[in-house]
């Protein structure tokens, strides 16, 4: 099997990220005697800059650490509803979807408060030491990659015509941000060097670090991210809406800790976010597969997997969400999967199909229930994270999608990290990118637009409700070995997040014949796919029943055999499907390794 590079191998550290200036800085900080978690939050302040189009501050993150010889936990960057996001007052708006951009569509910026949890309870480094390298590429500026070109000319017209303060940032002269030329942002530069110059004189390390959350919160940043949601926006809606997020919105949030949700699987136990993200689906994924699995990569293998993906997809649209406790002990549990198993078929399927955990009802949303063949004709573009606004009149309806030419565009970032200590970090920055909101202009970046995952529908566990996270599909993975942690992934990638793990974790764990052993990078390589097959989570919520989309490296006959069994079956490009980073340590040996994805050719691991 073809391999793009080698898995890399050492003793210091391995730092794997979707952009090479991230993975790069996050090593230097390892290198500077920091450790994977100053690492992590200066790769990820790197990424804000290098990779705009696909996260920002103002952004959510769900990070997952695992300290030396400590437990695993979650640290939640997603913020919530603000108050004022009602179903009623979006409904009274004439809307029976958050829109896809604009400040209807803010939740309260969650990725900035996270990092500097992460750094004060678990990093050595002050914020002006994980902070510079960021500063730096935003004052001086850095040759950009072709994708955040691209991006802009998308948006060209609204920028031009509704989003001037963006314009000014990634339209410069007029053109848009071209490789080769440096890309400048020197009003993020000069926010993130008032910040710091505003919290000189806190005292020590974590006092400094306290006294920038204050400033995010309730001082010269909050107070311009509350104009910027309170300017009528022109939004996917078509029309011009002012946001709902506060004052006291910002002031009352924070980020939070809490236990992750595990499964454990042929001598691993897997660790994800819970179900206000989408990470159990990965979980329930292992849960429904048969003691016995097909060969790798065949056409039964793909098929399992595919038909799996469906019933715990269905599953989170019942289930899955913050306003509503979540039945996960039941959805995991082995009585409910054996018969969820039992409805795998050798046909594909082609309809929802949510459980009753427990015995409960499930409800989908009204949209869930009247999609399919019906839902709109939308193709591979409708699917996915919206990573482009679009025109007023044409509003782009969402990435990733797979292009003609079988070309994928990315949404989110990913970064991992693990040092010499062994402590291992897995983080999934997203939102606020250039496209979702206009520039904050006294700030350099824009709002997010989490809130659209969330329904105009009461009664549903993903509701929009004021103080609960809108369910988000962010989600890193930290894998263990009797109770060690061995395995740092994941992607980009929306709702292909979970799809393109499992083939990868499974790659990994069954040591399929990809190169042999636990070769990271081979498992990346190996051809991927991905289904459409339930309700998207980002505006327009489309569904293609029945789809299924392989990278054309699958071997034909595996094609054949799909299509005979009922799955419609597109073939996207030959490295088009799954965004993959990952590192690792051996825990018996300390020997570290670490993977990107070559998809995109941007996405790279560094490591000694």
């Amino acid at each position: 099997m073809f391999t793009t590079r080698p898995t890399l191998q050492g003793t210091f550290g391995m730092v794997s990220s979707t952009h090479w200036l991230a993975s790069q800085t996050a090593m230097a900080v390892l290198e500077d005697g920091g450790n994977a978690y100053d690492a992590a939050v200066a790769g990820a302040f790197v990424l804000h800059v290098v990779e705009p189009h696909l996260n920002g501050p103002a952004g959510e993150v769900p990070i997952l650490l695992a300290p030396a010889g400590g437990e695993v936990r979650v640290l939640c960057g997603q913020g919530v509803a603000p108050a004022g996001a009602t179903v009623a007052h979006y409904r009274g708006l004439g809307l029976d979807l958050v829109p896809g951009t604009g400040p209807l569509a803010a939740a309260v910026p969650g990725a900035f408060d996270a990092w500097m949890l992460l750094l004060r309870d678990h990093g050595t480094k002050s914020l002006a030491e994980v902070l510079r390298y960021a500063i730096g590429y935003a004052e001086h500026g850095h040759p950009p990659v072709e994708r955040v070109g691209a991006a802009v000319e998308t948006v060209r017209e609204l920028f031009e015509t509704e989003w001037p303060s963006s314009a000014e940032v990634y339209l410069p002269g007029g053109r848009a941000p071209r490789p080769g030329e440096l890309l400048r942002n020197p009003a993020l530069a000069a926010t993130w060097k008032r910040l710091l110059a505003e919290t000189a004189g806190a005292g020590n390390r974590d006092a400094g670090i306290e006294a920038a959350r204050e400033v995010w919160r309730t001082g010269f940043i909050a107070e311009a991210l509350v104009r910027q949601a309170g300017r009528p926006t022109m939004d996917t809606s078509g029309e011009r809406h002012s946001g709902t997020l506060t004052a006291a919105d910002l002031a009352a949030w924070s980020a939070t800790y809490e236990p992750p949700v595990t499964y454990d699987w042929n001598g691993w136990t897997v660790c994800k976010p819970g179900p206000w993200s989408q990470g159990p689906v990965l979980l329930q994924q292992l849960a429904l597969l048969p003691p016995e699995l097909p060969r790798y990569g065949s056409a039964d293998y793909v098929h399992l997997l595919v038909e799996n993906c469906k019933l715990a997809m269905a599953d989170r649209e019942a289930w899955y969400g913050d306003a509503a406790e979540a039945p996960i002990d039941d959805l995991l549990s082995d009585g409910y999967n054996a018969a969820r198993r039992a409805l795998v078929g050798e046909r594909a399927c082609h309809d929802l199909r949510p459980g009753s955990p427990g015995g409960r009802t499930p409800r989908l949303s009204a949209r869930a229930r009247a999609a399919g063949a019906a839902q709109e004709g939308l193709d591979a573009l409708g699917i996915g994270e919206p990573t482009v606004a679009g025109s007023p009149a044409h509003p782009v309806p969402g990435e990733p999608g797979i292009a003609a030419d079988g070309t994928t565009r990315g949404d989110t970032c990913h970064l991992d990290v693990v040092d010499r200590w062994g402590n291992m970090v897995s983080a999934t920055p997203s939102g606020g990118w250039l496209q979702s909101n206009p520039v904050v202009p006294e700030l350099g970046f824009p709002l997010g637009t989490r809130l659209q995952m969330a329904w105009l529908e009461e009664g549903l566990p993903g509701s929009l409700t004021p103080g609960r996270r809108p369910r988000s599909t962010l989600s890193p993975s930290i894998a263990l070995r009797d109770g060690v942690p061995v395995l740092a992934f994941g992607t980009p990638g929306g709702d292909q997040q979970d799809q393109w793990q499992t083939h990868f974790f499974l790659a990994v764990a069954l040591r399929a014949p990809v190169r042999g052993g636990l070769d990271l990078q081979g498992a990346i390589d190996a051809p991927n796919w991905h289904n459409d097959s339930f309700p998207g989570s980002f505006y327009p919520r489309g569904m293609r029943p029945g789809s299924v989309t392989v990278e054309s490296r699958t071997d034909p006959s595996v094609v054949a055999e799909l299509r005979r069994r009922g799955h419609q079956v597109t073939v996207g490009g030959p490295w088009s499907e799954g965004r993959l980073c990952a590192v690792a340590r051996d825990p018996e040996t300390g020997v570290l390794s670490a993977a990107a994805n070559p998809r995109g050719t941007q996405g790279y691991a560094v490591g000694r």
